[in-house]
């Protein structure tokens, strides 16, 4: 993995919160819910359980406006892994996101892996464009305005 991998979007962001807390918001339904798509609270920490999740459709970067999750691992207050797939069978997106938490000082540092893209697909370029940008900026504030209100 480099750093110009196409293929994978890398975020980390630091939170001054330990990592029990961090570990609720992204996995209590209704702690989900208030940070990431409509649908999160649909979600079970459980290894194959699927819900779905919606947003605002994307006709550039082929994206349906629906997501259909799976979870697919986790460890308590560690990791937790994601499938998201794009509803309509006619869009290609077939991501893992992996959340890992490492306890730094007091607080938690959040790493994110986003997989999947296909670096020879340019709406999948652009979909990558787009939720780079939408994890750094929009999710990651949600979640500290989710944490903050804890």
């Amino acid at each position: 993995m480099t750093a110009d991998d196409l293929t994978t979007l890398h975020v980390d962001q630091f939170f001054p919160h330990p990592p029990a807390k961090v570990w609720r918001a992204l996995t209590e339904p209704e702690l989900l819910a208030q940070w990431q798509m409509p649908g999160s609270e649909g979600f079970r920490l459980e290894v194959g359980h699927r819900y779905a999740m919606s947003s605002v459709p994307r006709p550039n970067s082929n994206f349906s406006g629906a997501v259909d999750v799976q979870v697919l691992a986790y460890e308590v207050e560690r990791m937790l892994s994601v499938r998201w797939a794009d509803a309509d069978p006619a869009n290609p997106s077939d991501w893992t996101i992996t959340w890992t938490l490492e306890q730094e000082g007091r607080g938690t540092r959040l790493f994110l892996v986003h997989e999947g893209f296909d670096p020879d697909d340019p709406a999948q370029m652009m979909a990558r464009k787009i939720m780079g940008g939408g994890w750094r900026s929009h999710a990651m504030r949600s979640l500290g305005q989710v944490l903050t209100e804890l």
